[in-house]
């Protein structure tokens, strides 16, 4: 079954706030700079700010590898940014390959964090800077992740999760868990080991 294909949203100018813009679906969001590139590919909800030089919704890095060359394969999903989410400088959202790229309602993302094809974020999640998922994670609600984290792909990271920056996630991690380090495991037993 084929993810339906998302108009690209037509920013319409509010009058009352020249940075905001209004989408054909009804949606608020906010650019605040003109190198934003929102693919066709992209649902943008109320009251969405994406900072400067964002790309969102172009296709992942996807192929199926032969000695010749490279065949990449097909991006149908779109990406899905929820209500109050903010989306910080830098960062790119792939649309999903099979399925959406989500980001959950009132998530905000900081400079520079990559979000590949598939990863559903939940709600009310902060990522601080330079945060990489791989695609086709799953992120559950009040999740804090520190900067330069790595989640790698096709895991469950559960609600109410901290992950301390730096860390390398290689495997899921159930509901509130707080882990340090590569890979990443508990973080009482992180400090013990590390004393």
């Amino acid at each position: 079954m084929r993810a339906p294909k998302a108009k690209k949203p037509k920013p319409i100018p509010n009058k009352a706030n020249p940075k905001k813009y209004f989408t054909e679906a009804g949606g608020l969001y906010s650019l605040s700079h003109h190198l934003v590139n929102n693919g066709a590919n992209t649902i943008i909800n109320n009251d969405v700010h994406i900072l400067d030089g964002c790309i969102i919704g172009k296709k992942g890095f996807g192929f199926f590898p032969n000695k010749k060359k490279n065949f990449r394969y097909p991006h149908i999903g779109i990406v899905i940014i929820n209500d109050y989410a903010e989306i910080g400088c830098g960062s790119t959202i792939d649309r999903g390959s099979m399925s959406n790229t989500v980001i959950g309602k009132n998530t905000y993302l900081d400079n520079q964090i990559h979000v590949a094809h598939n990863n559903k974020i939940g709600d009310n999640c902060i990522v601080a800077g330079q945060v990489g998922f791989a695609g086709s994670s799953i992120i559950g609600n009040n999740v804090m992740i520190g900067g330069q984290a790595g989640i790698s792909g096709h895991l469950k990271v559960g609600n109410h999760v901290q992950i301390a920056g730096g860390s390398g996630v290689i495997k899921s991690i159930p509901d509130n868990s707080r882990v340090m380090g590569y890979p990443a495991k508990d973080l009482k037993s992180f400090i013990k080991e590390n004393k």
